[in-house]
């Protein structure tokens, strides 16, 4: 029995991590949930699993909960504090952060610092502090698991593998809704257009990382801490059918692919079951209904997103951190209305380009670049602004 913490527990990530749990009640356990601001569904979930803890984002949230009548055997944690607790917690054999933003940073070093199995599905903790968080891992022998479907599928193609057979990792993507359209084609795109993904659903923030291409850029930075491989051997490949969740090629040439169908499920269950595999409630790939696979390389003229995250990643230091930052601050306002489509990189680029790289080999270090970053980047959106 896996004794299993979920950061997120009411996104779609932390939903199907719940799922999977109810496939397997006789091997995993909900020993903890956190949450955002979704007092009723976190409560559902209590009142249904029974956590011993629990945390939610704000206090306002923790009353909403006791409005509700939920109730756990242990205490109610708040914010940041919270989610450490619950990362901590003695009864904990696995954390699953699938919380959104970069909240989820100190929780995941304090689970690491206690020697629990990390599942990531955060971009964020890597992007910000990979270097931090992978040296942890090391020192204190702790596994961390990608969740995300791309590099769950590149771990399990590098299962019992030498690293030093490794030549090339290949992140597939879906082009999400604006495929193929050009650069002046998306200037009076709306956020209700790029919500719309062909592909997966998602939560709002990482749907529209995904339509400007910021998604795959941030999963090479978390590429390259995961598996430990450089920017220029790791590319990006538009696959439009989502069935090759991504591929390595190996110093002979041999390509070794991962394929599966269109669900969160499967990743998330192999992170909870590894090393072992277990059987899964879904349908198997069926190939001859798949029909083609398509394969093309990425606009990075009409998508730039992607190519400022491997200016990021190839800088290294406290670049990863800007361009976090000011994509979380562009996409915020785009989803508001008060930006357009094109100017998401706009704000990205002009921040990166405002700032001065630097060693940040302390969390201390990290936020301060990331408070920097967001107010700059926030000046910037404010001379974009959509004139309504």
């Amino acid at each position: 029995m896996k004794r299993i913490a979920i950061l997120g527990s009411t996104g779609s990530i932390g939903q199907s991590a719940l799922a999977v749990v109810d496939a397997h009640p006789d091997r995993l356990q909900v020993v903890a949930l956190a949450a955002g601001e979704n007092a009723e569904l976190l409560g559902a979930q209590i009142a249904r699993y029974r956590p011993r803890v629990a945390a939610m984002a704000s206090g306002e949230a923790i009353d909403r909960l006791k409005q509700n009548g939920a109730a756990t055997s242990g205490e109610l944690g708040v914010g940041r504090d919270g989610l450490v607790a619950i990362a901590s917690h003695a009864d904990v054999d696995l954390v699953l952060c699938a919380s959104s933003g970069t909240d989820g940073l100190e929780a995941v070093l304090a689970a690491i610092e206690h020697h629990k199995t990390v599942a990531i599905a955060n971009k964020e903790v890597l992007v910000m502090a990979g270097g931090i968080v992978t040296e942890a891992a090391r020192r204190n022998g702790v596994t961390i698991l990608p969740v995300d479907s791309e590099h769950n599928a590149i771990h399990q193609c590098l299962h019992g593998r030498n690293v030093s057979e490794l030549k090339r990792v290949i992140l597939t993507a879906s082009g999400g809704p604006f495929r193929g359209r050009s650069s002046s084609e998306l200037a009076a795109v709306t956020a209700q257009d790029a919500l719309k993904h062909p592909t997966w659903r998602m939560g709002r923030k990482i749907t529209i990382d995904s339509a400007t291409l910021m998604n795959k850029g941030l999963e090479v930075i978390e590429a390259h801490w995961l598996f430990g491989v450089r920017a220029d051997h790791i590319d990006v490949v538009i696959h439009p059918q989502s069935i090759v969740h991504s591929m390595i090629e190996l110093t002979d040439g041999s390509i070794i692919a991962q394929l599966g169908a269109t669900d969160m499920r499967l990743p998330i269950q192999y992170a909870f079951s590894h090393p072992d595999r277990w059987t899964a409630p879904l349908p198997s790939l069926d190939l001859t209904r798949a029909g083609r696979l398509d394969f093309d390389a990425p606009d990075t003229y009409a998508f730039p997103c992607l190519r400022l995250a491997y200016r990021a990643l190839e800088a290294a230091r406290s670049l990863p951190v800007v361009l976090n930052a000011a994509n979380e601050v562009a996409v915020a306002r785009f989803l508001d209305g008060r930006i357009g489509f094109t100017a998401i990189a706009e704000v990205i680029e002009r921040t990166m380009d405002a700032h001065r790289t630097a060693e940040v080999p302390t969390l201390a270090g990290v936020r301060a670049v990331d408070r920097w970053a967001r107010e700059y980047s926030q000046e910037i959106a404010r001379g974009v602004e959509l004139k309504v």
